[in-house]
């Protein structure tokens, strides 16, 4: 498998990348604990739009959705808390 994904994540790279995902997940925690009120009302804004845009068809879906977002961003912010 010649210039494959395989080939080419050997040592350093794959700790590089695992070390980025783990900055990342760090970064979006930090986030979460301190917006985490207002990501969760642009969820819910957003939740309004789309049941709005389709015609309250799907509202108790969309409900489900935005509400289990925003059990796990407040999960997400009580890490970093």
């Amino acid at each position: 498998m010649k210039g494959s994904v395989l080939q080419d994540c050997r040592g350093v790279q794959v700790f590089e990348g695992l070390k980025n995902l783990k900055e990342l997940k760090e970064k979006v925690e930090g986030l979460a604990g301190e917006h985490g009120d207002k990501i969760s009302a642009g969820l819910e804004k957003a939740g309004e739009f789309i049941d709005e845009r389709t015609g309250g068809k799907h509202g108790d879906k969309i409900d489900t959705a935005v509400d289990k977002a925003q059990d796990y961003l407040g999960k997400l912010g009580e890490k970093k808390s």
